[in-house]
């Protein structure tokens, strides 16, 4: 079994990568600058250390000493994804690590000229492997878990809308972040998966009103798709982080994300949509649909910490 430094293990996907982790048998180290960064879940031998993403001693003070590091880029990281992912790189390499595995939180270009973070997952990854240390990534393009954060789980809940700027014809893979975790896992000791990258996503591509079905029958009331544009949507998602973003980073961000999903409304390409039938056959894992992800949520408003984006 491995030491797994996860970043970022405060954020719901590092939080689904410890919670896999300990699942598997590997012992954790949580990085994050909270004190208790797991929300009130129980997590039994869990070592928490913090550090800098702009400090790269910080960084490798706190790999130091594991087998591996989990990284998934901050959403609102003040550095772009390049320079942030050759840091963990290189100080991943002085810590002589046997593998960095790194979770895109995007669909990954397999040619020049693409537009918003996929350009730079291109790049970031070529940084990465100049780096020298022994590298997996992966592209996740589309997350389950998105519907339980402050942005689109009121509207279900209380309203009966699933909110989202999709046309109704597009087909998405939707993956649950436990899945992405699992993934991530496999490649550890793989050394067939050194050097690579794969784009993955759920065991199914479904259309939004197919996924507002599966919603109304977890949450044992009707769910109605409504398409927002993709400028409502960038309000949306900025304004669900409340105070804790100023109003300047607000409106930067709120352009940035109706953007991001015009291009993606209108691309030839498909970024929400992975033919996963070669993944699984080289890392098998069983994967989690749907139907079955939203009937183990709990659809229901608490006093329970929830995210608000990311």
């Amino acid at each position: 079994m491995a030491l797994v430094a996860v970043f970022g293990a405060s954020g719901r996907q590092g939080l689904a990568q410890v919670r896999q982790l300990k699942a598997a048998g590997h012992e954790v180290r949580a990085i994050s600058r909270r004190a208790d960064p797991f929300y009130g879940e129980i997590f039994e031998n869990v070592e928490v250390r913090p550090a800098d993403i702009y400090d790269e001693d910080s960084v490798f003070a706190a790999m130091e000493g594991a087998d591996a590091a989990f990284y998934t880029h901050p959403l609102r990281a003040r550095v772009d994804r390049v320079a942030a992912v050759a840091t963990i790189g290189r100080a991943g390499k002085r810590a002589n690590l046997k593998r960095v595995v790194w979770n895109t939180s995007g669909w990954i270009p397999d040619r020049p000229g693409f537009a918003h973070t996929y350009a730079n997952n291109t790049a970031a990854i070529n940084a990465l492997w100049r780096t020298g240390v022994p590298a997996t990534v992966f592209g996740s393009v589309l997350f389950m878990d998105n519907l339980l954060t402050n942005w689109a789980f009121p509207f279900i809940v209380n309203n009966g809308r699933y909110v989202y700027p999709r046309k109704p014809d597009l087909e998405c893979s939707w993956i649950s972040l436990d899945d992405v975790a699992k993934f991530m896992i496999a490649s550890i000791d793989r050394p067939d998966l050194e050097g690579a990258w794969l784009n993955i996503g759920g065991p199914e591509i479904l259309k939004p009103r197919t996924v507002a079905a599966h919603l109304t029958e977890a949450v044992g009331r009707e769910v109605k798709y409504d398409p927002s544009t993709p400028e409502e949507f960038g309000r949306h998602l900025a304004d669900a982080f409340g105070d804790e973003m100023s109003a300047e980073e607000k409106a930067v961000l709120a352009p940035s994300i109706a953007s991001f999903y015009e291009h993606n409304n209108n691309s030839p390409t498909t970024p929400f949509k992975v033919n996963m039938a070669p993944v699984l056959e080289r890392i098998p894992i069983e994967m989690e649909t749907f139907r079955d992800w939203a009937k183990r949520q709990e659809w229901r408003l608490t006093n329970k910490p929830r995210p608000p984006a990311g």
